[in-house]
This record gives C-alpha cells, structure tokens and sequence, in this order.
C-alpha cells in the first residue's frame, strides 16, 4: 500500500485530500465502502476511486525568439520620456 498526500507548493502544508494505492481492487473496494462518509476531525469525509484527469487544451504558440511572447507582429518602440524630448528641443 502506498500512500500520497499532496502539499501546497507556497506553504508546504496538505492541500486537503491523499491518494491510497491498495495491492488488488478488492481492498480498495472495501476502503471506500467502510470509510466514504466518515467523521475524521469532525469533519465527513469522501472516499472515492480516482478519475483520470481530463486533458487540458493545448497554450498558444510560441515564437522560436524566446522570451516568452506570443508569436506575432513586434510591439511598438518606446516612446521614452516626452518631458527629456521638450527638454532637449529647447536647449538646441
């Protein structure tokens, strides 16, 4: 039997819920119809078999360049500060 509980990444406490392998089905037959709806901590819990997560669409396209944007026209050039622009336009 093997048994997995799950942490939060950011504050490494359980995230609420485990996963128990059993050797042969029966055994996890039994588990779930002696435990689905038992009070542990005052609190009923659920006991169940695990599904298959369903799978996820696929991300945007990246471009090959890097940098984590999506492919696609370049963004426009920075304006810069329009106050140095009068600045320098005065002083010439």
């Amino acid at each position: 039997m093997e048994v997995i509980l799950p942490a939060d990444r950011a504050t490494g406490r359980p995230r609420g819920f485990g996963f128990v392998e059993f050797a042969d089905e029966a055994a996890a037959a039994a588990a779930i119809q002696r435990f689905d709806g038992h009070q542990l901590g005052g609190r009923e819990i659920r006991v169940n078999e695990a599904q298959e997560r369903p799978a996820r669409s696929p991300r945007m396209p990246f471009s090959s360049g890097g940098g984590g944007r999506p492919s696609g026209p370049p963004p426009s050039k920075p304006k810069g500060s329009r106050r140095n622009l009068r600045g320098r336009k005065r002083s010439l």
